[in-house]
């Protein structure tokens, strides 16, 4: 009897908390919070342009003698099977890819700011396609 009690009173303490709890909600953003992010975003795709038109490498090949204006890049199929590394890659995998083999260049680290600028200029230049991983 006292264990139907229990569970009885501990079930309506947990309803009593989780009713009178008040709601969460997503944090809220200011206009000029979401201007300063997107200026902020701006300028890394520009600096990943830059980056993408520039030798990375030591044989003065830039990204944009294969890939004119990021042209078949496709960031929205990554991650995939790559054939040029055997495996399930992203596309900072293929990024790197490039820069060492046509470019003969050394990888950028993941988290390096040229690799996430390089990143966000391919995004940015294929945006408004749908996300289609694994897709060739």
């Amino acid at each position: 009897m006292w264990k139907k009690y229990y569970r009885s009173a501990t079930l309506t303490v947990f309803a009593s908390v989780f009713i009178a709890a008040p709601p969460v909600f997503a944090d809220e953003f200011t206009d000029a919070d979401l201007k300063k992010w997107q200026a902020e975003f701006q300028s890394v795709v520009a600096e990943g342009e830059k980056l993408f038109h520039s030798h990375l490498g030591s044989n003065a090949v830039g990204c944009d003698q294969c890939h004119p204006n990021g042209s078949d890049t496709h960031p929205e199929t990554y991650p995939k099977f790559q054939k040029q590394l055997s495996k399930v890659a992203t596309l900072r995998d293929m990024i790197n890819w490039c820069i060492e083999n046509p470019a003969e260049g050394e990888p950028l680290a993941l988290d390096d700011p040229k690799m996430i600028a390089i990143e966000a200029y391919l995004t940015w230049e294929r945006r408004g396609e749908k996300l289609d991983p694994g897709k060739h």
